[in-house]
């Protein structure tokens, strides 16, 4: 299998070679790492949100951007497919990695997990991946700081000066268009903690409403979340039969129904605590190759109205 960070780096180099198309800016760090700021000083948008994707994914998914509703309000969506779900959306797309030094934190996906792969999807794929430069996508407040790259080149093996690090908040319209696009990526990953083989899912497509830029991290933590769990659908294709398809949508929870602002106050936004079974796409069809079709879960247009303040 040809390189996770290999395929991410051409896709680096693309976000640099059109920065200011994007609207987005780079810069080097004192340790010689490269941040590409995705939303933070920088304003984004919608193409540079699809290119993160792509770069988050290692270039083997497929996002695209299409207007539908919510209640009587036009509000856009981001789709995303894959016929490589246990490396894409598993070894590179999830926000696996917490990156926390004394002078910054961040959550960071992308295939910079890869290098590390300490992470237990690693040892269900069988996956780990070898190469000198790599990519993170990190979603934070605050400019990346040289202590945050050397820590990354650290936990990869790599040098300070082959990480690019690139940078969002959650609050900006990359942070919306990345986190509607973690639908497919997230019911995978449900399907996989529930015990079946990742290996034995053919395809993932997702798709999930970009929540509307909220004004603060938490109020976007709370619409972008609230978009899948509520708005998100999914469609997975499989190998094998299982009795735990019902069991992967956000409904099988017993929290749903509840917005996530409302749970992360309950918790005092201690993210730990918040349970996993929540973080899923509202409703799912799993298309057994030869076998049943199964669909399980139901949108909540309703709570999207009044999460989306719309």
């Amino acid at each position: 299998m040809e390189s996770l960070n290999r395929m991410a780096i051409e896709l680096v180099d693309e976000a640099l070679d059109y920065a200011e198309e994007l609207n987005i800016g780079g810069y080097d760090l004192d340790n010689e790492a490269t941040v590409l700021d995705f939303g933070l000083e920088f304003e984004g948008g919608i193409e540079a949100g699809l290119l993160l994707t792509e770069i988050q994914t290692a270039g083997m998914a497929t996002p695209s951007h299409h207007l539908g509703e919510i209640g009587d309000a036009p509000i856009p969506y981001v789709q995303l497919a894959t016929d490589q779900p246990a490396l894409s959306l598993l070894c590179s797309q999830k926000a696996g990695w917490e990156l926390t030094t004394e002078d910054f934190e961040g959550l960071g996906s992308g295939p910079a997990r890869a290098l590390v792969a300490e992470e237990e999807e690693f040892r269900r794929v069988g996956y780990t991946d070898a190469f000198d430069l790599t990519a993170l996508a990190v979603e934070t407040e605050r400019d990346p700081t040289a202590a945050a790259a050397a820590q990354v080149a650290e936990l990869a093996e790599v040098e300070p000066s082959s990480v690019f690090l690139l940078a969002y908040p959650t609050a900006s319209l990359v942070g919306s268009i990345t986190n509607a696009a973690r639908a497919a990526e997230l019911a995978t990953f449900r399907l996989s903690e529930l015990g079946y083989d990742p290996l034995d899912i053919v395809s993932a497509t997702g798709r999930a409403p970009v929540a509307p830029v909220a004004g603060d991290e938490q109020t976007a933590i709370a619409r972008t979340n609230d978009a899948i769990a509520y708005g998100g659908t999914a469609h997975l294709t499989v190998r094998e039969d299982a009795d735990v398809f019902d069991d992967v949508p956000s409904t099988a929870a017993e929290d749903h129904g509840r917005p996530f602002g409302e749970v992360f106050d309950d918790l005092e936004w201690d993210f730990s605590e918040v349970p996993s079974d929540l973080f899923a796409p509202a409703k799912v069809t799993i298309d057994v190759v030869g076998g049943p079709t199964y669909v399980h879960g139901e949108t909540d247009e309703e709570l999207l109205v009044d999460s989306f303040d719309l």
